[in-house]
């Protein structure tokens, strides 16, 4: 997973400033009172006009039939202009009778408005004997009608669509007792953390553990999305932990709205979003996972309104302006952003049967098949304006991973259809192999960044995703090098495990450098932190499952003791400032991809093969499992790409 917009200090923002009901508690009371009596006001005004009106209004009951909803007195008419004795209609009986039934109607109307009146006015004196806490209920209440009245209305049924083949969604019980004692050991932090941000996070994107509070960042934008919540869902799922995972259905049901002035980031809000509520849908089978993602969806659709199609990064929920961030390359879009959309967007393709979120990610593509790439290699910057290259800056880490990924993946979850990807994907990992991975002095096989013609030999906790990657990318490579690739993913998983042995927590730094005698250590101060991230996990994981090493689950248990020895607080877990401290300070956050990703992939560490096959799931960047497609059963079979 990447997150290239917690990168730069530029792309946070204050905390709005809180003008809500705590603010002006006295004043905001007496408003409210005060709308809701002239409210009552107007309403008799108006009984009072219409009370009025039948007093100077002209008779016009001789020119037109006043229908009272009563029934008129008619007699039958017989029509003898041909002689007959058939009935032809009926005719009023008499002027007179109307006339005075009219008058009676007219005189109980009256009656009947006077009464009203009456009603009203009593109502309204009722009202203004309530305290402020009961008449603000009551409107809050009627709020709340409107609010579900109106969710009705946007909620469209989606046509059904067959579910794919879910294979293993309930198993991965080890034999062995330790391993299952291990495993049960995560499962325990999890049930920690899920219930310290239930008790004191609920609803808010993130938790404060030790603050024991909610905690959001600038690309949730200004709103409680339970960010947590929908990222955590399958975690609960798989791990059996189904009472929580329908307490986080329950609120994502009730509150979850997308309906809010809020700008948001595309890439985070998809991967995290969209991935988790899709994943919660195929394991669960809940119709409101897929509706709510699919909602979701259409709110970032105005994103791709640019010149080139290429999407800005943020996006107003409800406006639809979108906007790119002020620290990325002269107003670029990032490549790790644009391009990580494929694998929630073909899904959404499919359970909705509409072409257009197919189309968006496919225009992207094209785009960058047309365009030179220098050495081969993308650029992690392009100007969604000019469709131009911003500043030549390469890197499998932070701003350009999970590009390659999705690459990969795209052919992975089209049951190996979509050769184009598999493609691409080649020929950026040969231009990556040749440019930026070295072999330190000391036998570390690392990735460096390509910055302005320039190998900066430095590699981020991000880039350590990589090694998972390979391996996942070897069976099917060119020239029958599937070898070659499972060796290099074995290689850059050693020297992120050396990141990680190399400090005092055993917990990795967020950067590393390879520079003279330094070897995967952070050097900078503001490079030492570990905020619970999953990649080196994530790269054990997949090379446990491609070679059945056993020292995959040992590092993977070195990395789990740490954690809950170093990060765990008793409000949930924490990230800390320093890995090379014995006694580090807390960041106070438990981001929502500890319990996404780092949780759950150490949990399938510890798990049977049987457990989400990869030959049957494929994990989008955020590690939610969607299932391969046998696009030959799909509304996206015609596209030549899948045939």
């Amino acid at each position: 997973m990447t997150t290239p917009a917690l990168l730069p200090l530029s792309g946070r923002r204050l905390p709005p400033l809180n003008l809500g009901a705590s603010a002006f508690p006295h004043h905001r009371a007496t408003l409210r009172l005060s709308e809701k009596f002239i409210l009552l006001l107007i309403l008799s005004a108006f009984i009072t006009l219409c009370f009025g009106a039948f007093f100077f209004l002209p008779d016009s009951s001789k020119h037109k039939r006043f229908d009272l909803g009563l029934e008129d007195v008619l007699i039958p008419h017989v029509d003898t202009s041909k002689g007959g004795k058939n009935l032809g209609g009926f005719l009023i009986h008499g002027q007179e009778h109307d006339e005075h039934r009219h008058r009676e109607e007219e005189e109980r109307l009256r009656n009947k408005i006077r009464a009203d009146h009456e009603k009203a006015l009593e109502e309204a004196k009722e009202k203004l004997k309530k305290s402020r806490d009961e008449i603000q209920a009551e409107i809050q209440t009627e709020k709340n009608k409107v609010v579900q009245e109106l969710k009705k209305k946007d909620s469209k049924p989606l046509p059904p669509v067959p579910l794919p083949n879910l294979i293993g969604i309930n198993s991965g019980e080890p034999a062995d007792p330790d391993i299952r004692e291990k495993r049960n050991k995560i499962k325990e932090m999890m049930k920690h953390a899920w219930d310290n941000y239930r008790q004191y996070g609920w609803g808010h994107n993130e938790l404060k553990p030790i603050a024991r509070k909610g905690h959001s960042t600038n690309i949730f934008g200004n709103s409680q999305m339970g960010a947590t919540i929908v990222d955590a869902l399958d975690t609960l799922y798989i791990m059996g932990l189904h009472d929580e995972f329908r307490e986080g259905q329950e609120w994502i049901d009730k509150n979850l709205d997308f309906s809010v002035n809020s700008e948001v980031s595309v890439f985070e809000v998809n991967i995290r979003f969209i991935g988790g509520l899709l994943a919660a849908y195929y394991l669960s089978g809940q119709e409101v996972f897929k509706i709510k993602a699919v909602q979701l969806a259409g709110k970032l659709l105005p994103a791709f309104n640019t010149p080139t199609g290429i999407p800005w990064a943020m996006v107003n929920l409800k406006s639809g302006v979108g906007r790119n961030w002020g620290w990325a390359s002269a107003g670029s879009s990032i490549l790790a952003e644009f391009g990580t959309l494929h694998m929630e967007f073909v899904h959404l393709s499919y359970l909705t049967g509409d072409p257009v979120y197919y189309n968006k990610v496919m225009h992207i593509r094209k785009l960058l098949q047309k365009m030179d790439r220098p050495n081969g290699l993308y650029p992690n910057y392009l100007n969604p304006r000019t469709g131009r290259w911003g500043q030549h800056h390469t890197s499998v880490g932070g701003l350009g991973d999970s590009f390659y990924e999705y690459l990969l993946k795209a052919w992975l979850m089209s049951d190996k259809m979509d050769t184009e990807a598999r493609k691409m994907y080649d020929d950026a990992i040969e231009a990556i192999e040749k440019h930026l991975i070295r072999k330190s002095n000391g036998g570390l096989t690392f990735i460096g960044e390509w910055k302005n013609g320039h190998l900066e030999r430095k590699m981020g906790h991000l880039t350590c995703f990589a090694g998972g990657m390979f391996a996942l990318g070897a069976d099917g490579s060119r020239d029958d090098k599937a070898g070659h690739y499972l060796q290099l993913g074995a290689e850059i998983a050693h020297t992120c495990h050396e990141s990680y042995d190399r400090t005092t927590l055993k917990l990795g730094p967020e950067a590393f450098k390879f520079d003279g005698g330094v070897e995967a250590v952070a050097v900078r101060q503001n490079e030492k932190y570990y905020i619970l991230r999953p990649e080196v996990i994530e790269t054990y994981w997949y090379m446990w499952r491609f070679t059945h090493d056993p020292k995959y689950r040992q590092w993977g248990w070195e990395a789990t003791q740490a954690i809950d020895k170093y990060c765990r607080v008793s409000g949930g877990f924490s990230g800390v400032k320093d890995v090379y401290s014995s006694s580090p300070t807390y960041d106070d956050v438990q981001q929502s991809f500890f319990l996404a990703e780092t949780l759950k992939y150490l949990y399938l560490l510890f798990s049977n093969d049987d457990l989400l096959p990869l030959d049957n799931w494929v994990f989008n960047t955020e590690a939610h499992p969607l299932p391969v497609l046998h696009l030959a059963n799909t509304t996206l079979s015609g596209n030549p790409t899948y045939q």
